[in-house]
């Protein structure tokens, strides 16, 4: 009896030093796969099909809430892959509008960290610190070496990669304003694309290039940009060029590409270069073969459309692997993809986009024999650097952090929607009318309501004042204002409740500007009370201006 319980014992004590071994075994092949993945770790143009642009007045797209859910696997299918613990979930930040104080990033980065997000993709532009010729680059208000060294500082506290975009072919508009650079544009009258075949023009990216890199050793990735070279091939020398060597735009593209990455390459080893996909689509499969590219870079395909079936996205992936690209990112859009003035950003919309691209990563190994890599949540803040501002990033956040726990849940779910809700402080929310309840206790929760003040009732009140009181189109009509000619007796039969009015919505107005200015620098606040407040304002401002000039006149007869 002794010896059977000592067997038995023995047989116990190997059955728990194996599974010990497997359980260590399991964790070394996890930890070192994800080291290794984290290594190597308006969009209005006919040909991409205006996907996402669907202008200002977009409606909120109705999805019922049991219906938000992870894409269903019928019998015999693959069952899904757990997209939430390896690729890299990067948020972007486009700089090119309302660049946010570093202030700010500090409140928003643990946010991020704690939505899901892993990296930040930064656009720059005029707002890093260019240095000695380059300076003419930068904005009055642009952020000081001291600050990119913060905010890197601030990432990696919070566990986010940082991937600085530097655009090298097309949306250079702040770079060819400048009289200085008007010499190297494709087409002489538009700052939207570089003349690829000016010697300068390749001199010029590499001095950028270096000092954005400099400024990021941190950084194992960088993004090139490289999308919408619009006019591209219309200059006198592109069309030279292509004359004499019988090539067409999309040599003429990858000639640029392949030198700019060679640049990076060979002066900046080990870091990984991405691009967006779009001017590549159009390419043939030999030609993207024969420039090599596929071995430097890998093509972040962008599609911001609210509903679209993998198969719209295999095309691309097949090519892309027939030309020799290993991996692949892709990338959606949060806000800044429904309208170049929209200031409100339609959840559902921008759900559906997402719940579209995890079908595709679910599905990519049937699209095509490509890695996927990562995903970038675009947060577009203007279409090119001469258009208005999109939606604020503070009235964005409720859109990202829906979208970051629905890529991190593999859909979205009750569960996933009371994350969403306990994260941000908020109640309960309306994705049809893309509206969350509750006082919200996120970075930047103040801005959010009150830009909701200003889309819902700014407007609808002031004009309702101006235009549907019938004692002020009766006695106090434009005739009567620029004639001076007023009875103060009808006038104040309107006066008290106008001036009530009008003093409610300045010390609002007041209140806003103040919350603005925490977190945006003068320009930005100035540029968005402008285009949102004071195109309403200003008329109930001049209307009390007016009211209490005829008020003082006591009755006198009209001005002739």
């Amino acid at each position: 009896m002794a010896f059977q319980r000592s067997h038995r014992l023995n047989l116990l004590r190997l059955v728990v030093l194996l599974l010990v071994a497997l359980a260590g075994i399991k964790f070394l092949f996890r930890d070192s796969f994800t080291l290794e993945l984290h290594k190597h770790v308006s969009k209005d143009s006919g040909f991409w099909g205006d996907v996402g642009d669907t202008g200002p007045e977009i409606q909120a797209v109705k999805i019922p809430m049991a219906k938000i859910t992870a894409p269903r696997q019928e019998a015999g299918q693959q069952v899904p892959r757990d997209v939430s613990a390896t690729e890299m979930r990067l948020v972007h930040l486009d700089l090119k509008g309302a660049a946010p104080r570093v202030s700010y990033l500090e409140q928003v980065f643990p946010l991020l960290s704690q939505l899901g997000a892993n990296g930040i993709l930064i656009e720059y532009e005029d707002m890093f610190p260019f240095k000695g010729e380059l300076e003419i680059l930068k904005s009055p208000y642009a952020y000081s070496e001291e600050d990119i060294e913060r905010i890197q500082q601030l990432a990696e506290l919070h566990k986010l990669e940082v991937v600085p975009l530097v655009q090298t072919f097309g949306h250079v508009e702040f770079i060819l304003k400048h009289e200085k650079y008007q010499h190297l544009r494709e087409v002489e009258r538009f700052p939207n694309s570089f003349n690829p075949h000016v010697p300068d023009t390749l001199a010029l990216l590499k001095s950028i290039l270096s000092q954005v890199i400099d400024k990021h050793r941190r950084s194992t990735w960088i993004h090139i940009g490289a999308d919408e070279v619009f006019h591209l091939g219309e200059g006198m020398d592109s069309k030279n060029w292509m004359s004499h060597n019988r090539g067409d735009t999309g040599t003429m593209y990858l000639k640029h590409i392949k030198e700019v990455l060679a640049f990076i390459t060979t002066q900046y080893r080990g870091l990984r270069v991405l691009m967006w996909d779009d001017m590549l689509r159009k390419i043939s499969v030999g030609a993207l073969r024969e420039s090599g590219i596929a071995k430097h870079v890998s093509p972040m395909v962008w599609f911001y459309a609210p509903d679209f079936e993998a198969e719209q996205i295999r095309p691309f992936l097949t090519k892309y692997a027939e030309s020799g690209f290993e991996a692949v990112w892709f990338a959606s859009a949060f806000k800044g993809t429904t309208g170049p003035a929209q200031t409100w950003p339609p959840l559902s919309y921008h759900l559906k986009n997402h719940l579209s691209w995890l079908k595709v990563m679910q599905t990519l190994p049937r699209l095509a024999p490509l890695r996927f890599q990562g995903i970038v949540l675009t947060g577009w803040q203007r279409y090119d650097h001469y258009s208005v501002l999109c939606e604020l990033l503070p009235v964005g956040i409720p859109s990202l952090a829906i979208c970051l726990q629905t890529l991190v849940n593999g859909g979205f779910t009750e569960e996933t929607k009371r994350k969403v809700l306990d994260a941000l402080g908020f109640q309960s929310m309306q994705l049809e009318q893309s509206t969350c309840e509750g006082r919200g206790a996120f970075p930047g929760a103040e801005i959010y309501h009150m830009v909701e003040q200003v889309n819902g009732h700014l407007k609808e009140s002031i004009l309702k004042a101006l235009e549907e009181e019938s004692a002020i189109k009766g006695w106090f009509s434009p005739y009567h204002r620029k004639r001076q000619f007023g009875n103060p007796r009808n006038m104040e039969s309107f006066g008290s409740k106008v001036l009530k009015l009008h003093e409610d919505w300045e010390s609002f107005v007041r209140d806003l500007r103040t919350h603005l200015e925490r977190v945006y620098f003068p320009d930005t606040v100035e540029e968005w009370m402008e285009e949102n407040v004071n195109p309403y304002l200003d008329q109930l401002r001049d209307l009390v201006r007016d009211y209490r000039a005829i008020i003082r006149l006591n009755a006198r007869p009209k001005a002739t």
